[in-house]
Protein backbone atom coordinates (compact mmCIF):
# COMPACT_ATOMS: atom_id res chain seq x y z
CA UNK A 1 0.00 0.00 0.00
CA UNK A 2 1.47 3.43 -0.97
CA UNK A 3 1.49 5.76 1.83
CA UNK A 4 -1.89 7.96 1.77
CA UNK A 5 -1.38 11.72 1.26
CA UNK A 6 -3.43 14.28 3.50
CA UNK A 7 -4.52 17.23 0.84
CA UNK A 8 -5.90 20.66 1.91
CA UNK A 9 -8.36 21.59 -0.48
CA UNK A 10 -8.93 25.60 -0.03
CA UNK A 11 -12.48 26.71 -2.13
CA UNK A 12 -12.13 30.02 -2.89
CA UNK A 13 -14.30 32.86 -3.77
CA UNK A 14 -13.38 36.69 -4.56
CA UNK A 15 -10.02 36.55 -2.44
CA UNK A 16 -11.88 34.33 0.36
CA UNK A 17 -11.44 30.77 0.89
CA UNK A 18 -15.18 30.03 1.71
CA UNK A 19 -17.21 26.44 2.59
CA UNK A 20 -20.18 25.30 2.42
CA UNK A 21 -22.69 22.46 2.68
CA UNK A 22 -23.39 19.89 -0.12
CA UNK A 23 -21.54 23.23 -1.72
CA UNK A 24 -24.02 25.32 -1.33
CA UNK A 25 -24.53 27.85 1.77
CA UNK A 26 -21.07 29.30 0.80
CA UNK A 27 -19.71 31.35 3.97
CA UNK A 28 -15.90 33.24 4.17
CA UNK A 29 -13.51 31.12 6.60
CA UNK A 30 -10.60 33.18 5.59
CA UNK A 31 -7.69 33.96 3.84
CA UNK A 32 -6.24 31.48 1.02
CA UNK A 33 -2.53 32.58 1.62
CA UNK A 34 -2.59 32.85 4.82
CA UNK A 35 -3.77 29.43 5.06
CA UNK A 36 -2.12 27.94 2.37
CA UNK A 37 0.79 28.49 4.65
CA UNK A 38 -0.24 27.78 7.70
CA UNK A 39 -0.81 24.31 6.39
CA UNK A 40 2.18 23.86 4.36
CA UNK A 41 4.13 24.48 8.41
CA UNK A 42 1.96 21.82 9.97
CA UNK A 43 2.82 19.35 7.52
CA UNK A 44 0.31 18.89 4.66
CA UNK A 45 1.30 16.87 1.48
CA UNK A 46 -0.46 18.80 -0.89
CA UNK A 47 -2.94 21.84 -1.25
CA UNK A 48 -5.95 22.25 -4.06
CA UNK A 49 -7.19 25.59 -4.73
CA UNK A 50 -10.60 25.81 -6.25
CA UNK A 51 -12.12 28.34 -7.53
CA UNK A 52 -15.81 28.28 -6.67
CA UNK A 53 -16.89 30.76 -8.64
CA UNK A 54 -15.43 30.42 -12.02
CA UNK A 55 -18.51 28.52 -13.69
CA UNK A 56 -19.99 32.08 -14.14
CA UNK A 57 -17.14 33.63 -15.65
CA UNK A 58 -15.68 31.06 -17.75
CA UNK A 59 -12.19 31.05 -16.30
CA UNK A 60 -10.55 30.47 -13.19
CA UNK A 61 -8.63 33.70 -11.24
CA UNK A 62 -6.58 32.23 -8.64
CA UNK A 63 -3.67 33.19 -10.91
CA UNK A 64 -2.04 35.88 -8.55
CA UNK A 65 -3.18 33.28 -5.07
CA UNK A 66 -1.19 30.36 -6.50
CA UNK A 67 1.73 32.98 -7.80
CA UNK A 68 1.94 34.15 -4.39
CA UNK A 69 1.52 30.76 -2.44
CA UNK A 70 4.50 29.19 -4.17
CA UNK A 71 6.54 31.48 -2.56
CA UNK A 72 5.97 29.99 1.06
CA UNK A 73 4.65 26.91 -0.08
CA UNK A 74 6.75 23.89 -0.93
CA UNK A 75 4.32 21.42 -1.85
CA UNK A 76 2.72 19.85 -4.78
CA UNK A 77 -0.78 22.79 -5.65
CA UNK A 78 -2.98 21.60 -7.83
CA UNK A 79 -5.49 24.32 -9.12
CA UNK A 80 -9.02 23.51 -10.43
CA UNK A 81 -12.44 25.73 -11.45
CA UNK A 82 -13.28 27.31 -15.21
CA UNK A 83 -9.90 25.74 -17.03
CA UNK A 84 -12.03 25.56 -20.27
CA UNK A 85 -8.31 26.09 -22.82
CA UNK A 86 -4.70 24.43 -23.28
CA UNK A 87 -4.08 28.00 -22.49
CA UNK A 88 -5.89 28.04 -19.29
CA UNK A 89 -3.11 25.51 -18.09
CA UNK A 90 -0.03 26.64 -19.54
CA UNK A 91 -1.07 30.00 -17.39
CA UNK A 92 -1.52 28.00 -14.05
CA UNK A 93 1.51 26.01 -14.46
CA UNK A 94 3.80 28.97 -15.72
CA UNK A 95 2.97 31.07 -11.91
CA UNK A 96 3.42 27.86 -10.01
CA UNK A 97 1.22 25.00 -10.26
CA UNK A 98 1.75 21.50 -10.43
CA UNK A 99 -1.42 20.06 -11.59
CA UNK A 100 -4.45 21.17 -12.70
CA UNK A 101 -8.19 19.50 -11.99
CA UNK A 102 -10.49 20.11 -14.72
CA UNK A 103 -14.66 19.09 -14.52
CA UNK A 104 -17.18 21.04 -16.73
CA UNK A 105 -14.36 21.09 -20.08
CA UNK A 106 -14.00 17.43 -19.30
CA UNK A 107 -17.63 16.75 -19.56
CA UNK A 108 -18.48 19.14 -22.34
CA UNK A 109 -15.32 17.89 -24.37
CA UNK A 110 -13.87 14.69 -23.06
CA UNK A 111 -11.02 14.65 -25.91
CA UNK A 112 -9.73 17.95 -24.16
CA UNK A 113 -8.21 15.52 -21.44
CA UNK A 114 -6.81 13.37 -23.91
CA UNK A 115 -5.27 16.49 -25.48
CA UNK A 116 -3.87 17.96 -22.64
CA UNK A 117 -2.35 14.88 -20.73
CA UNK A 118 -0.39 14.62 -24.54
CA UNK A 119 0.56 17.92 -24.14
CA UNK A 120 1.71 18.44 -20.57
CA UNK A 121 1.68 14.85 -19.23
CA UNK A 122 -0.85 12.72 -17.57
CA UNK A 123 0.73 13.18 -13.94
CA UNK A 124 -0.33 17.20 -14.26
CA UNK A 125 -3.81 16.33 -15.23
CA UNK A 126 -6.73 15.83 -12.59
CA UNK A 127 -10.19 14.99 -13.42
CA UNK A 128 -12.29 15.91 -10.36
CA UNK A 129 -15.90 14.63 -10.69
CA UNK A 130 -18.41 15.60 -8.32
CA UNK A 131 -20.99 13.09 -7.35
CA UNK A 132 -24.57 12.74 -6.23
CA UNK A 133 -26.34 9.73 -5.54
CA UNK A 134 -29.13 9.40 -7.07
CA UNK A 135 -30.08 5.37 -6.72
CA UNK A 136 -28.60 2.24 -4.77
CA UNK A 137 -25.05 1.91 -6.02
CA UNK A 138 -25.64 4.61 -8.41
CA UNK A 139 -23.90 8.09 -8.99
CA UNK A 140 -24.60 11.20 -10.98
CA UNK A 141 -22.10 13.14 -12.55
CA UNK A 142 -22.01 17.02 -11.64
CA UNK A 143 -20.81 19.81 -13.45
CA UNK A 144 -20.82 23.63 -12.42
CA UNK A 145 -19.25 23.37 -9.20
CA UNK A 146 -21.95 20.74 -8.78
CA UNK A 147 -24.95 23.03 -9.65
CA UNK A 148 -26.10 20.65 -13.15
CA UNK A 149 -26.39 17.13 -13.53
CA UNK A 150 -25.71 15.58 -16.30
CA UNK A 151 -27.02 11.85 -16.54
CA UNK A 152 -23.49 10.81 -16.77
CA UNK A 153 -22.99 7.65 -14.92
CA UNK A 154 -19.87 8.18 -12.09
CA UNK A 155 -18.24 4.68 -12.20
CA UNK A 156 -18.70 4.70 -16.31
CA UNK A 157 -17.05 8.52 -16.16
CA UNK A 158 -14.35 7.37 -13.93
CA UNK A 159 -13.03 4.58 -16.36
CA UNK A 160 -13.65 7.12 -19.29
CA UNK A 161 -11.19 9.73 -17.81
CA UNK A 162 -8.43 6.99 -17.04
CA UNK A 163 -8.59 5.73 -20.73
CA UNK A 164 -7.97 9.27 -22.02
CA UNK A 165 -4.87 9.99 -19.81
CA UNK A 166 -5.93 11.56 -16.35
CA UNK A 167 -2.92 10.74 -13.95
CA UNK A 168 -5.87 11.05 -11.25
CA UNK A 169 -9.21 11.50 -9.98
CA UNK A 170 -10.40 13.82 -7.58
CA UNK A 171 -14.07 12.46 -6.33
CA UNK A 172 -16.15 14.87 -4.66
CA UNK A 173 -19.37 13.64 -2.62
CA UNK A 174 -22.08 16.45 -2.91
CA UNK A 175 -24.13 14.50 -0.37
CA UNK A 176 -21.12 14.20 1.81
CA UNK A 177 -19.51 17.63 1.28
CA UNK A 178 -19.26 19.98 3.84
CA UNK A 179 -21.36 17.73 6.60
CA UNK A 180 -18.37 16.38 8.74
CA UNK A 181 -20.39 12.87 8.84
CA UNK A 182 -17.89 10.71 6.91
CA UNK A 183 -16.77 10.33 3.80
CA UNK A 184 -18.98 8.52 1.62
CA UNK A 185 -17.41 4.81 1.74
CA UNK A 186 -20.10 3.24 -1.21
CA UNK A 187 -18.81 5.64 -3.57
CA UNK A 188 -15.01 5.81 -2.95
CA UNK A 189 -14.68 1.80 -3.02
CA UNK A 190 -16.67 1.51 -6.15
CA UNK A 191 -14.51 4.21 -8.11
CA UNK A 192 -11.49 2.93 -6.52
CA UNK A 193 -11.47 -0.50 -7.22
CA UNK A 194 -12.54 0.12 -11.17
CA UNK A 195 -9.51 2.50 -11.79
CA UNK A 196 -6.04 2.04 -11.35
CA UNK A 197 -4.60 5.38 -11.32
CA UNK A 198 -4.82 7.05 -7.46
CA UNK A 199 -8.58 8.56 -6.20
CA UNK A 200 -8.41 11.38 -4.00
CA UNK A 201 -11.42 11.05 -1.61
CA UNK A 202 -12.95 14.71 -1.31
CA UNK A 203 -16.40 15.36 1.28
CA UNK A 204 -16.98 14.61 4.56
CA UNK A 205 -14.49 14.20 7.22
CA UNK A 206 -15.89 15.34 10.68
CA UNK A 207 -13.41 13.41 12.77
CA UNK A 208 -10.21 11.62 13.23
CA UNK A 209 -12.02 8.01 12.51
CA UNK A 210 -13.37 9.26 9.44
CA UNK A 211 -10.21 9.04 7.82
CA UNK A 212 -9.54 5.43 9.23
CA UNK A 213 -12.91 3.93 8.37
CA UNK A 214 -12.30 5.27 4.51
CA UNK A 215 -9.21 3.91 4.42
CA UNK A 216 -9.98 0.81 5.66
CA UNK A 217 -12.78 -0.15 3.41
CA UNK A 218 -11.48 1.96 0.11
CA UNK A 219 -8.30 1.96 -2.12
CA UNK A 220 -8.21 5.47 -2.36
CA UNK A 221 -4.70 7.09 -2.04
CA UNK A 222 -5.22 10.56 -0.41
CA UNK A 223 -8.00 12.06 1.39
CA UNK A 224 -8.69 16.31 0.35
CA UNK A 225 -9.78 17.73 3.50
CA UNK A 226 -11.42 20.97 4.38
CA UNK A 227 -14.05 22.00 6.81
CA UNK A 228 -11.88 19.87 10.15
CA UNK A 229 -8.70 22.19 9.44
CA UNK A 230 -10.67 25.70 8.51
CA UNK A 231 -12.49 25.11 12.02
CA UNK A 232 -9.89 24.02 13.56
CA UNK A 233 -11.71 20.39 14.48
CA UNK A 234 -8.24 18.17 14.13
CA UNK A 235 -4.94 19.35 12.83
CA UNK A 236 -2.75 18.04 10.42
CA UNK A 237 -0.18 15.39 13.09
CA UNK A 238 -3.36 14.66 14.62
CA UNK A 239 -4.86 13.11 11.81
CA UNK A 240 -1.57 11.88 10.26
CA UNK A 241 -0.71 10.28 13.80
CA UNK A 242 -4.34 8.56 14.26
CA UNK A 243 -3.68 6.97 10.63
CA UNK A 244 -0.20 6.00 11.94
CA UNK A 245 -1.53 4.63 15.15
CA UNK A 246 -4.24 2.30 12.91
CA UNK A 247 -1.50 1.00 10.71
CA UNK A 248 -2.29 3.17 7.52
CA UNK A 249 1.12 4.13 5.91
CA UNK A 250 1.37 8.24 5.52
CA UNK A 251 3.94 10.53 4.87
CA UNK A 252 5.38 12.37 6.85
Amino acid sequence: MNKIRVISRIDVKNEFVIKGIHLEGLRKVGDPNILAKKYYDEGIDEIVFMDAVAAYYDRNSLSHIIEKACKDVFVPITVGGGIRTINDISNALKVGADKIAINTKAVQDPEFIKKASEIFGSQCIVSSIVSKKIDSNKWEVYIDNGREPTGIDVLEWAKKVEELGSGEIMLTSIDKEGTKRGFDIELNKAVSEIVSIPVISSGGMGKLNDAVDLLKKTKVDAISIASVLHYNIESISEIKNNLIDNNIKVRF
